[in-house]
């Protein structure tokens, strides 16, 4: 099942069957499927290559910073055998990440639709590559920035991004929702070609209007003429 064709009611089946008392500390070094082929977890589970072979994980997003580039180097190398993008990005609340979605979003989309399954990590799967996760889940969905949060804890428990990148997601809920809804309108106008017909039509008569009047204009003359 490709994540991209799910409704709101599996989110609400992942709600229900949630519990709290199902996560174990230990779990934060191993990955979570979010979606149907959408994973989220640490950095370093990249050097089990057997278990994302396994899972069928043939895609891996990387959000890293310049100091982790350097340190991680043996392990991207290894990510390498997957179709790989890695997105450079510090853990600090001056991070801007708005600008950084879009692709990401793409590189995930792309994967998923291309019957492909996708991993997106950081150094420790808490802080950074969770915001992605939600930053997809709310623009595919087109839901909140609180409900695609409480989604992805709900698969994650360990969750935890600093306060300046949830205000970011929080600003980029109305951006999407924007361009959602602008698509929607696009799509309208593409699948309802009457509309233009009436346009059309209103401009002829806008250009015919002239004629009307100056033979509405001889008739009245004629008449006159007549009654002299």
């Amino acid at each position: 099942m490709n994540g991209n064709n799910l409704d709101r009611r599996y989110f609400v089946e992942v709600f229900e069957n949630c519990s709290l008392d199902d996560w174990q500390y230990e779990m934060r070094r191993e990955i979570q499927e979010l979606l149907p082929g959408l994973y989220l977890g640490p950095f370093n589970i990249c050097r089990d290559i057997q278990l994302l072979q396994s899972l069928g994980v043939t895609h891996i997003l990387s959000i890293l910073d310049s100091s982790e580039l350097t340190l991680f180097q043996r392990t991207l190398e290894i990510t390498n055998q997957f179709v790989n993008h890695v997105i450079q990005v510090a853990d600090t609340p001056l991070q801007p990440l708005i600008a950084h979605f879009p692709v990401a979003n793409q590189f995930i989309k792309s994967g998923l639709d291309q019957g492909g399954k996708v991993l997106i990590c950081c150094n420790g799967g808490m802080s950074r590559s969770p915001c992605f996760a939600i930053a997809y889940i709310m623009e595919t969905f087109n839901i909140s920035f609180r409900d695609a949060y409480q989604f992805v804890q709900a698969r994650r428990l360990c969750i935890n991004p600093n306060e300046a990148f949830k205000s970011q997601l929080k600003e980029y809920e109305p951006i999407y929702m924007a361009a959602h809804s602008q698509s929607q309108l696009g799509s309208i106008e593409v699948t309802n070609p009457r509309s233009k017909k009436r346009t059309q039509f209103a401009d002829e008569n806008d250009d015919t209007s002239g004629d009307d009047m100056r033979l509405d204009l001889k008739r009245r003359d004629h008449s006159a003429m007549d009654s002299m």
